[in-house]
């Protein structure tokens, strides 16, 4: 386990990170996690530095880092407790840091780890699915074409699954290329009744969150081992409406009580969040160099443009990730 931090000089960098987040989404919780002793003043968290992805070439290593060494291509998703990724340097721990996939360039690379990692959490970790398991298994994926929701029809295809994706319209060309078996229209009349005649899943991803959860358990199979799992979570909130102490009881209420009930009807409710892990992004780099999954890059945009590119991402809708060129070369 390499514990001492390596430097990591970034050629490009990806805005990971949820809109919301410029505005202040979080930050009790996150601050709690920079300052838990509260050793520092209200304002030194400024100035903070966003972006979460990288890709790039190490410059340093830190005493105890042996599995790297200066000059290496690397990638790694930072946690959002610490610094951001939007300049030319980023410190980053040999823990959340692994080999860049040798198929991409530096801007590909740049698209997945966070949303690769925030997939992975969901479907591998929280919801236990893999590759031995899940050949044939019928799986749910709703927000289908954004950054999370592409990555995670492409794993659950390399893992042999079928993936009915819920998306608009216009994005269905591109989940269907990203090799989804069905491709639902939110828009097209009613949606829970549209799934409802489907036969029934076996493990469905919530990215939309929202009224979705009254609804979208009763698709599953019951008594079967069947899972719902959701990215959407009112943790952040309720510690930034709350404080830490009270949003914390609240949120252990919360999933408590939903476990509970959604469990004694025969079904699995989980929250996922974003977990940085170098070995996950290893095994994500296999899935890429041989082909079974790839970016999907909605726009790049250049270091000079990061206002316009954070003003894109408010916008919603999106189609895969932005990414940021922190230096020209590729």
């Amino acid at each position: 386990v390499v514990s001492m931090p390596a430097v990591l000089k970034l050629s490009f960098t990806a805005i990971g990170i949820p809109s919301r987040m410029p505005s202040g989404y979080g930050a009790t919780a996150l601050n709690m996690k920079r300052d838990p002793l509260k050793l520092k003043t209200g304002e030194a968290e400024f100035p903070l530095t966003l972006g979460r992805d990288v890709s790039g070439v190490v410059m340093e290593c830190g005493l105890g880092v042996s599995y790297f060494k200066p000059g290496d291509e690397v990638w790694a998703a930072i946690p959002p407790w610490k610094q951001g990724t939007l300049s030319e340097f980023v410190v980053a721990s040999g823990n959340e840091v692994s080999f860049k996939p040798k198929s991409l360039s530096h801007t590909e690379a740049a698209a997945l780890p966070y949303v690769g990692l925030t997939a992975w959490s969901a479907l591998n970790q929280v919801g236990g699915l893999n590759q031995s398991n899940c050949s044939g298994k019928r799986i749910l994926i709703l927000g289908a074409s954004g950054g999370v929701g592409t990555f995670a029809v492409q794993l659950m295809k390399a893992w042999d699954a079928h993936v009915t994706a819920v998306c608009s319209h216009d994005a269905s060309t591109l989940v269907k290329k990203l090799g989804a078996d069905d491709v639902v229209d939110y828009r097209s009349g009613n949606l829970e009744e549209h799934l409802k005649t489907l036969p029934l899943f076996d493990f469905i991803l919530d990215n939309v969150g929202g009224s979705t959860e009254k609804w979208a358990l009763d698709l599953l199979k019951k008594w079967s081992g069947a899972t719902y799992v959701t990215l959407v979570t009112p943790f952040l909130i309720n510690m930034d409406k709350l404080g830490v102490a009270d949003g914390m009881l609240q949120t252990g209420v919360t999933v408590g009580s939903k476990t509970l009930k959604h469990l004694l009807k025969g079904v699995h409710y989980r929250w996922a969040f974003f977990m940085p892990s170098g070995p996950s992004l290893d095994e994500i780099a296999e899935l890429v160099d041989s082909g079974k999954i790839q970016p999907v890059i909605d726009e790049v945009f250049s270091f000079s443009e990061v206002p316009k590119a954070f003003l894109k991402l408010e916008g919603g809708h999106a189609r895969g990730k932005t990414v940021i060129n922190v230096i020209s070369k590729q």
